[in-house]
C-alpha cells in the first residue's frame, strides 16, 4: 500500500517536535480534526495528556480528584469526556439496549464551571444520589450551593443605564456557564447547559441579578420533548465593587412546566 501523501510528509517532521511545539497549541475541535488527517497524526493527536490539559483548561472542574477519578474510567480518558461535553447537549437515538425502563446509576455527578469573559471565576463538583426516594418521585432538582452561601467574584458591578439595563445586557453576553453531568455506570457525560444565558434579569422582589440557561432535550416530537433549566443567581456589592454568586440550581420539566 502506497502511503498518502499527507502521510509521507508528516512522517519527515519528528514525533517529539510536533508534539511539543504543534499539538500542545490546539484546542479541542482542532487536534481532532488534525487526528482525521492523517494516520500518523491520529496516533499522536490521541496522546492521553494533550486531551487532560484541554480538557482541564477548558473546564477547571475537571481538577476535582472526584472527577479526574472518574474520567479515568473512561474508555478513552479525557478523550471521551470531551467528545460527550463539546459543546453542548445533542439530541441522538438512544442504543436498542437501553430503555427507559433501565435503572438509573447508582448516583449523577455535577462539575460546574462560570465564566466571566471566557475566564474561570467559579468551579464546583457535586454529588447527587439517585436511589433516594426524593430523587425517583419529583423532577431533577439540583442545588448547587448550600442557602445563603455567597462566594465572591472578580466581576465588578456596574450601575449604568435606565436601572442597569446596560449591565444586564454585558452579562448577557459576557458570563457563561457549563454545567457537565457524568454518568459513573455507563460511562458517559453530556454538558446540559445552553453556554451563555437565555436572558439575564433582576428578580422583581429581592433585586437579586438572575441568570437564565436552559436547553432542550427530546428527539423532535414536541409531546415528548422537555427542558433542563439552570438558574444563577447574585447579590450585587456597590457600584465597581466585587459581585458575588449567590446561588446555581437545575432543574428539569416538560412543556407545561
Amino acid at each position: 500500500m502506497v502511503p498518502s501523501s499527507s502521510d509521507s510528509s508528516i512522517t519527515t517532521v519528528h514525533p517529539d517536535i510536533i508534539q511539543s511545539h504543534i499539538l500542545t497549541r490546539l484546542d479541542g475541535p482542532t487536534l481532532a480534526s488534525a487526528a482525521s488527517t492523517a494516520s500518523h497524526l491520529r496516533r499522536l493527536c490521541t496522546e492521553h495528556h494533550l486531551w487532560r490539559k484541554i480538557s482541564t483548561a477548558t473546564w477547571p472542574s475537571l481538577n476535582d480528584p472526584l472527577t479526574a477519578s472518574l474520567i479515568a474510567t473512561f474508555p478513552a480518558s479525557h478523550r471521551s469526556i470531551f467528545s460527550d461535553s463539546f459543546p453542548s447537549l445533542h439530541y441522538s437515538s438512544s442504543p436498542h439496549h437501553l430503555t427507559s425502563s433501565s435503572p438509573p446509576p447508582e448516583e449523577i455527578i455535577s462539575a460546574v464551571d462560570l465564566y466571566y469573559k471566557g475566564k474561570p471565576v467559579f468551579s464546583k463538583v457535586l454529588r447527587t444520589e439517585t436511589h433516594k426516594g426524593w430523587f425517583l418521585t419529583s423532577p431533577l432538582w439540583v442545588d448547587l450551593l448550600e442557602p445563603n452561601e455567597l462566594v465572591p467574584t472578580p466581576v465588578k458591578f456596574a450601575q449604568n443605564g435606565n436601572d442597569g439595563e446596560e449591565w444586564l445586557k454585558h452579562l448577557e453576553e459576557n458570563l457563561s456557564l457549563s454545567w457537565i453531568i457524568i454518568d459513573p455506570t455507563r460511562k458517559r457525560a453530556a454538558n446540559v447547559s445552553s453556554r451563555f444565558p437565555v436572558t439575564v434579569r433582576r428578580h422583581w422582589l429581592t433585586g437579586e441579578i438572575q441568570a437564565v440557561y436552559a436547553v432542550v432535550m427530546g428527539d423532535g416530537t414536541v409531546d415528548r420533548e422537555g427542558h433542563v433549566l439552570w438558574e444563577g443567581w447574585g447579590r450585587d456589592a456597590r457600584e465597581g465593587g466585587e459581585s458575588h454568586f449567590g446561588g446555581c440550581r437545575g432543574k428539569a420539566r416538560d412543556w407545561e412546566g
